[in-house]
């Protein structure tokens, strides 16, 4: 089926402009940080409100209010309270130690001869809990450089095994921002969304642990090595995960985390009341940008589509397109390309949604499904890029080059292959009524859901 509308090629210009900035200032400076990204959007805002539709002309003031419109989506400001919320969680978390006890649990059960996949499987385990790939390099990079070092190992494997591991949580956990972003976008519940997305990343991480076990490492001198760890640290992020899998909304369920993470710390003298709302507060500050750039976005995509750009880049995504496998094959360039141009796995998702939702609804493809390939795509190519925070971070803290990491990144890798040979196969096929069971769970009115 081919979209009706056509739109306007001149509707994608903030966009461009906004992507050619942000390329030519990383590369001419050699460093994709130069250009902040909220400076990059607010530009191509600004060359939004300066265009008009002919066909349908706005005043200056209508289209300043069309741009509070998107950006004060109902939706959209759901995934900004979400944003906060598992900031203040991870900033709880960190600081009444969960994630130093789950990493030295992992180093103490798994046996010295699995330490390959162990690291791998530490990684997923902690980014799924702490629902940030970054914050997953820092916590275990200096223990995988200290690995590699110990066993002889190379050390661009370790580094790109952590980083494998980082993205998979970065993916799947119910609270990364990506996962966030890709459910709100696509309207469908992070249950629903996880169900699809385990489906097609289990065999990625079944042949990756399969890969490591075969690398050769020397274990005599991690023989002996302890770690402390206390189980009840673990609680607040168990009780995360338990709660989302039964499928309870997810602000009660990031507010029950923050909440049990708060009487542990203070049980055990992590902090006081005050210091505890400090820590929480601190949190909130680290998503601070995410969110404001979510909202930013929202009011930018509004104009977009006012002025037929979002119109424009459907029809020539599925202007060759006659079935679901198209759409599907759409879907994951669009977000790749957004990912590959930005190196923020987020804002590629929340730019994209709109329109993959537009192309799902064309093509019969499943809400989970969308919101799955969404994420999936983003999250490998986030992994794989030299000029993106995990390989710079890592990079810089082994110091070795992050363009060396590149091929050892295994897991992200086998993402990809896995994803697209779904798509050619045409399996797993999710379920169209995802979407009004996320309606009916979350009690929103129809026609309310992001679109």
């Amino acid at each position: 089926m081919e979209s009706k509308k056509k739109g306007h090629f001149k509707g994608m210009v903030p966009l461009i402009v906004f992507l050619i900035l942000y390329m030519a200032t990383g590369l001419i400076s050699g460093s994709f940080e130069s250009m902040p990204l909220m400076i990059g959007i607010l530009i191509a805002i600004g060359i939004a409100l300066t265009m008009n539709n002919k066909e349908n002309p706005k005043t200056f003031d209508e289209r300043v209010m069309m741009f509070c419109k998107g950006g004060g989506d109902s939706g959209l400001m759901l995934m900004v309270v979400i944003f906060i919320l598992a900031g203040a969680f991870y900033g709880v978390a960190n600081g009444m130690k969960a994630v130093d006890s789950i990493t030295n649990l992992g180093l103490t059960i798994l046996p010295s001869n699995m330490i390959l996949p162990g690291l791998f499987i530490i990684a997923c385990i902690l980014s799924f809990s702490m629902g940030t790939s970054m914050g997953t390099v820092a916590a275990l990079a200096p223990i995988a450089i200290d690995i590699a070092g110990k066993t002889n190992s190379n050390l661009a494997l370790v580094c790109g095994i952590v980083v494998g591991g980082a993205m998979f949580g970065d993916n799947l956990s119910f609270i990364s921002d990506t996962t966030i972003a890709a459910t709100r976008s696509q309207g469908v519940s992070m249950k629903d969304k996880f169900k699809a997305n385990i489906l097609l990343v289990l065999p990625a991480v079944i042949i990756n642990l399969v890969l490591l076990a075969f690398q050769p490492i020397d274990t005599t001198t991690l023989s002996g090595a302890t770690h402390e760890f206390n189980l009840v640290n673990i609680l607040p992020y168990v009780l995360v995960i338990v709660l989302s899998l039964i499928g309870i909304q997810v602000v009660l369920v990031m507010v029950a985390g923050i909440f049990s993470g708060m009487v542990i710390g203070m049980i055990h003298g992590d902090f006081g009341l005050v210091e505890f709302m400090k820590i929480a507060h601190d949190g909130m500050k680290g998503m601070e940008d995410m969110a404001i750039i979510a909202i930013l976005v929202g009011g930018l995509v509004a104009l977009m589509n006012y002025l037929g750009g979002i119109d424009w880049l459907l029809s020539v995504l599925t202007k060759n397109t006659k079935s679901a496998r198209g759409g599907e094959l759409s879907i994951a360039a669009l977000v790749s390309l957004m990912d590959i141009a930005t190196t923020n796995n987020t804002i590629s998702i929340i730019a994209a949604g709109p329109l993959a939702k537009d192309i799902s609804n064309q093509f019969g493809i499943s809400p989970s499904r969308t919101a799955s390939l969404l994420d999936i795509f983003s999250a490998a190519f986030n992994g794989l890029l030299p000029y993106a925070g995990q390989l710079l971070v890592i990079g810089g803290m082994a110091g070795i080059s992050p363009v060396s990491i590149m091929p050892y990144n295994w897991y992200s890798l086998l993402m990809i292959v896995v994803a697209l040979l779904s798509i050619a196969l045409g399996f797993p096929k999710g379920k169209l009524s995802d979407h009004s069971k996320f309606v009916t769970d979350n009690a929103v009115a129809e026609g309310e859901i992001v679109k």
